[in-house]
């Protein structure tokens, strides 16, 4: 509760109050002219567990306080430049794909993680790109906290959580995420879309931390 009265704040603060930059934390507006341009997609493309991933950003410099200010600091102001990313990397997705009866498939979500945010980032980010999705995956068990796991680690934490919705014979997907890291949510969500008769073709993402 005491989370989701500060995102309320956060909202409410942003819209009335002057904010600093997200990117660098200068003064003034909410994402300076030299940080937005920092924001310009570049796409890349990587594989997880044989799975292409487009990725508009690197998750780094500024991107990384961006991303984090949007997701979990209640500063929606920030989706646009975010929601073309996203585009960008969907369209490099699919360009060698046929879109005809293509699923665009968001990572799933636990309830309460949307209650304290008060909204879904990679929802939001499709909606701000005019990107029609279907909401096929759902969680079966919430997973522990990712972000101090290693990556055998991670597999492990995401290992069958995820279940398709509904059936999805012959139904091709493209999922999309915000970020990705080890690719363990991805390559579990290309598993229940598998176990459900359909075929993932790739995902895309906003920013892919850089590879080590």
């Amino acid at each position: 509760m005491e989370r989701t009265a500060a995102r309320l704040a956060g909202f409410l603060q942003e819209l009335v109050l002057p904010v600093d930059c997200a990117g660098c934390g200068a003064a003034g507006p909410a994402l300076c002219r030299d940080c937005r341009a920092r924001l310009a997609p570049r796409v890349t493309l990587r594989t997880v567990d044989r799975l292409p991933v487009t990725s508009a950003l690197a998750y780094r410099g500024v991107v990384q306080p961006v991303l984090v200010a949007f997701k979990n600091e209640g500063r929606t102001g920030l989706a646009p430049p975010l929601a073309e990313a996203l585009r960008a990397a969907v369209e490099a997705a699919v360009a060698g794909v046929d879109g005809d009866g293509l699923l665009l498939v968001p990572m799933p979500r636990t309830r309460r993680s949307a209650v304290e945010r008060g909204y879904d980032p990679v929802r939001l980010l499709l909606c701000r790109a005019r990107l029609p999705h279907v909401d096929a995956l759902r969680l079966v068990r919430r997973p522990g906290d990712q972000v101090r796991l290693g990556r055998d680690a991670r597999f492990a934490n995401v290992e069958r959580g995820t279940a398709a919705r509904m059936r999805l014979d012959g139904r091709r997907v493209l999922l999309v995420d915000d970020v990705v890291t080890t690719g363990a949510t991805l390559t579990e969500a290309a598993r229940a879309v598998r176990a459900a008769g359909g075929a993932p073709v790739g995902a895309a993402t906003v920013a892919s931390t850089p590879l080590r």
